[in-house]
């Protein structure tokens, strides 16, 4: 098994073996459109959960209790505020021990008070010892929503200015803008749908699928860049056949970095899941489904949308017109969507070669 892997991904690299990803851009931005506008769709119409960090509100915590059951924190609530909509979870400790977290709206101190001591007698606790409570105001949700929305803000800002610096390509730079958006976009529209809670500890999470989703971007417009980069001096390969070129010799390392970070964040999910520890919950949901969403955006929609803007260049025209020209005058099917004669294992890069017939000669 783990030969053919190896022996695929050689394949993949020296050009033997090559899947049309770029080719078939179309198909992968219906597909990357439709979740967006399934996630717009979520986000405007359930909207997000913010947490109490974020909209304000009060947190009980009734620890060491004996019967986890939820319903008990709900009727306790009710005996104070028949009204309020508690919304209890259980947490438990690494010892088994289980403690019963009730968030509500914002309470006066005196009805806060009465719900903790209610809430002790229903779980037959000290309500000194074994209740504890969190207030907060909505300034401090706004206060902390704001500084959330900076902090996405900035990172965005920094991020262009790098890739621009770095690839000293502004296309690249927005293609890889259109990538992280559609990472955030399609997380939080998940969040949306499923009703996960959103805390800061879920907003740390998001910039960390960002950087990761850039990372592997990253990675993959560098061998584009290295492939591309003398493409108008041959008549080989089109511009979109080296990226597609590019895209495959880095799609194993994709995938395995995409696996091998996501095995510790789904333990970290299975901890927060079965132990209740909340931080890690809401770190690793966010984690989980931005690496998988991340890895499918640096293959499936970055570089595909990079060959589309230099598609409408004129000199990248021009070139791609040439090659196809020059495959029709061989007898060669000008539409063959892959390279049709693959590269040595000692040529890379892939646009140094020139046409066999040449090289004959």
């Amino acid at each position: 098994m783990a030969l053919n892997l190896a022996v695929w991904g050689n394949d993949l690299h020296s050009g033997k073996k090559s899947y049309p990803i770029i080719m078939q851009r179309r198909r992968w931005f219906v597909i990357s459109g439709l979740l967006m506008a399934l996630s717009i769709g979520l986000l405007f119409g359930r909207g997000i959960n913010p947490g109490i960090d974020f909209r304000g509100g009060s947190q009980f915590d009734v620890s060491g209790v004996s019967n986890p059951d939820i319903q008990i924190a709900k009727d306790a609530v009710a005996t104070v505020d028949p009204l309020a909509a508690p919304v209890p979870t259980v947490l438990t400790g690494l010892d088994g021990s289980k403690t019963i977290q009730v968030q509500l709206e914002s309470l006066d101190d005196a009805t806060a008070a009465k719900v903790g001591t209610a809430l002790a007698t229903a779980y037959g606790v000290d309500p000194l010892t074994a209740v504890s409570t969190s207030i907060v105001g909505p300034s401090w949700g706004h206060d902390v929503s704001s500084k959330a929305l900076k902090a996405l803000i900035i990172f965005l800002v920094l991020v262009t200015a790098v890739m621009a610096v770095y690839f000293r390509a502004w296309r690249m730079a927005v293609a890889a803008l259109i990538a992280l958006f559609h990472d955030l976009l399609f997380t939080v529209g998940v969040y949306a749908g499923i009703g996960f809670v959103v805390t800061p500890a879920t907003v740390i999470g998001f910039l960390t699928i960002l950087g990761f989703s850039l990372y592997d971007t990253v990675v993959v417009f560098d061998k584009v860049r290295e492939n591309t980069a003398e493409f108008a001096s041959q008549k080989r390969y089109t511009y979109a056949e080296l990226a597609n070129l590019a895209v495959n010799q880095t799609l194993v390392r994709s995938i395995n970095t995409s696996v091998v970070a996501l095995l510790p964040v789904v333990s970290i999910l299975f901890i927060g899941r079965f132990f209740g520890a909340g931080t890690l919950k809401d770190i690793s949901l966010a984690l989980f489904v931005g690496l998988a969403v991340g890895t499918y955006s640096s293959i499936f929609v970055a570089t595909p949308f990079v060959v589309a803007l230099r598609g409408a260049e004129p000199a990248v025209k021009k070139h791609t017109q040439e090659v196809l020209a020059l495959r029709a005058a061989q007898g060669i099917d000008p539409s063959t969507p892959t390279p049709v004669v693959t590269i040595s294992p000692g040529e890379h890069r892939g646009i140094q070669a020139q046409p066999r017939s040449k090289r004959r000669s």
